[in-house]
């Protein structure tokens, strides 16, 4: 891991931008179509004021061929033209060493690794080493799949061979099955790289989150709330229009009322009047999760019991039709009790598949102690 001082001083231009009343905001179109649709989305962007880096795809890696997949090398002049006219900083996606030396030849100095690249480290140490020496802003959004390891890995190698500017971007998970949003939030993910890399400016993308242009403001505001540092939003002078993503991206107009509805929080509680009363509170939190670990190892210590019994008798570890009863009821308490049905459902199968582990793990130790 790099050392909290030298991420410090590396990320002091990134953290820079973003203040504690406004977030650093990356806007611009899913993908450059023209020159005209690139300067003329710009220019509104910096007529409307608190956008710091323009952003616009060149190559577009879809899932499937035949589909708009960018104009490539052509347009870099016009994010080149867009930097110069507008003084905010042009940001293209990378995927490959040779995207990364035409970026540079061009004049842009900030870029993104999209979700696909971040999932193999192959891909993202052809770039960190293609980036070496460069003063590139580079923002690494995480992979498709909830792996934090693979995010955190991706960040780490590029700040090892970057000497400049890294942030981490939060642009959702693929999922399976009609869900509200495009792809999953699970919040809990860049929290937990939050704790991990303190250090690391953590942005936003809520536009493919959403999916869909409406729901781009609830997801903006969920990431303030968590104390994110910026956003990245996908915008269009006419999003119907747009070759690629139209239901995400908003109208220039569309991004100025959604900046400035944002609530922004407060970091520090400092001498706050509520201060005392919040304190109070966590220390209730903290007796609460005692008392939870507390009975989460007492439950443990049944399932060995019964792993020695099911031993004993050679009976399965699993029993479905135990574990169905388990959800119906479990759920059944849950919703008389308020608790969120997918929160408890996961909270329940992490708790069963422990159960079922340690029962495991008891039948083998009393197998082993019989073979003596």
């Amino acid at each position: 891991m790099v050392q909290g001082e030298q991420l410090s001083r590396q990320h002091s231009r990134l953290l820079a931008l973003a203040t504690s009343a406004k977030p650093l905001v990356v806007a611009g179109p899913c993908s450059a179509e023209s020159r005209d649709q690139v300067l003329t989305t710009a220019r509104a962007l910096a007529d409307m004021g608190g956008v710091s880096f323009f952003r616009a795809g060149l190559w577009k890696p879809r899932t499937r061929p035949n589909s708009f997949e960018g104009v490539g090398h052509h347009a870099l002049p016009w994010l080149a033209e867009a930097q110069q006219t507008t003084g905010m900083r042009a940001m293209t996606e990378v995927a490959t060493p040779e995207h990364v030396e035409a970026v540079v030849k061009s004049g842009l100095t900030a870029v993104w690794i999209g979700a696909r690249t971040t999932a193999s480290p192959f891909a993202v140490q052809a770039l960190a080493d293609a980036m070496r020496g460069s003063r590139l802003t580079v923002l690494v959004k995480n992979p498709m799949h909830a792996d934090l390891k693979l995010w955190v890995g991706a960040i780490e190698r590029i700040i090892q061979s970057v000497g400049n500017d890294v942030g981490a971007l939060h642009r959702g998970f693929s999922s399976y099955g009609t869900a509200e949003f495009r792809n999953a939030p699970m919040w809990e993910i860049p929290i937990a790289l939050r704790a991990e890399m303190p250090e690391i400016p953590l942005l936003c993308d809520p536009s493919h989150i959403a999916g869909q242009s409406r729901l781009v403001q609830d997801v903006a505001q969920r990431a303030m709330n968590l104390g994110m540092e910026g956003l990245m939003i996908e915008c269009h002078p006419c999003p119907l229009k747009a070759l690629s993503d139209p239901e995400q991206q908003v109208t220039p107009k569309q991004l100025k009322g959604i900046l400035q509805s944002l609530d922004i929080p407060t970091s520090g509680i400092g001498g706050h009047e509520d201060r005392d009363t919040l304190e109070e509170l966590r220390m209730q939190i903290d007796s609460v999760d005692e008392q939870l670990l507390q009975l989460l190892s007492k439950r443990m210590d049944l399932a060995r019991t019964i792993g020695h019994l099911k031993h004993k008798n050679r009976w399965s570890l699993l029993s479905v039709a135990r574990w169905r009863d388990i959800m119906a009821s479990r759920e059944h308490w849950g919703k008389q009790l308020g608790l969120n049905q997918g929160f408890l459902g996961r909270i329940l199968a992490s708790v069963h598949e422990e159960s079922i582990r340690v029962q495991g793990d008891e039948a083998d130790k009393r197998r082993a102690l019989r073979k003596k």
